[in-house]
């Protein structure tokens, strides 16, 4: 048997149903392998996976690349996947298994703005996983989005079309709330960010925040807006 730790924090009311959905994704990832999953929580609400079987190595290495594992330290120079936790006055907050601080300073690239209302401008919600660069380690340690993730944000801005971001909330259930609130022709697709995290890219005439009045009260999630830019 294999454990593996991931960067897959599990949040909500409801954390026994999360961990069954993650189980079911995961499962559904690693079916060509051979291989039985099992999920559980740690103390500090990660997702742990055990696997056992012919493929458990080779799943186990796919989960951590895919999904990363919680760092104990944050290395000056490296690269780590991490997800947002927080967006207070003067900084967004993001989680690689310890909390980094990205300065509003460091926050210039996504334009002018307080860290909150560029969080707004690119319908940034938390949970949603990302992508920094650590430039201070140690006990104050500070980070940077790599050029990848913020090459990824402006894209959304830039779009012709809006876009929902949404956490919390599995693909179907997304979809399912599309179709119940007749919207299913409005959009392009449910693209996934993370395990549990989605955006909606929706067509070039329909209103991104017309589809968050309609689906949000189906979904118990965390919703953002992008306006795209060259649509308007």
């Amino acid at each position: 048997m294999k454990k593996v730790v991931t960067l897959q924090h599990i949040y909500g009311k409801n954390r026994d149903r999360m961990a069954e959905l993650l189980k079911s994704l995961v499962e559904n990832e690693l079916k060509d392998l051979k291989v039985k999953v099992e999920v559980s929580i740690t103390p500090e609400n990660w997702a742990e996976f055990s696997l056992e079987g012919e493929d458990d190595i080779v799943s186990a290495n796919l989960l951590t690349s895919r999904y990363g594992s919680p760092a104990t330290k944050a290395e000056t120079g490296k690269v780590y996947l991490g997800f947002l936790q927080a967006f207070p006055e003067d900084a967004f907050v993001v989680n690689i298994g310890v909390p980094l601080r990205v300065e509003a300073e460091e926050l210039k690239a996504l334009g002018s703005g307080k860290p909150k209302q560029l969080a707004s401008r690119f319908g940034l919600v938390s949970h949603l996983p990302v992508e920094v660069e650590v430039f201070e380690g140690n006990k104050k340690a500070k980070a940077r989005f790599t050029k990848k993730q913020l090459d990824i944000w402006w894209g959304w801005k830039k779009a012709s079309t809006d876009r929902v971001v949404i956490n919390g909330a599995t693909r179907s259930e997304i979809k399912s709330a599309i179709k119940r609130t007749g919207h299913g022709r409005d959009i392009y697709e449910v693209e996934r960010l993370g395990l549990l995290e989605h955006a909606i890219v929706c067509r070039e005439k329909t209103d991104g925040p017309g589809i968050v009045a309609a689906i949000g009260p189906r979904l118990k999630s965390e919703m953002g807006v992008v306006i795209g830019d060259s649509g308007k």
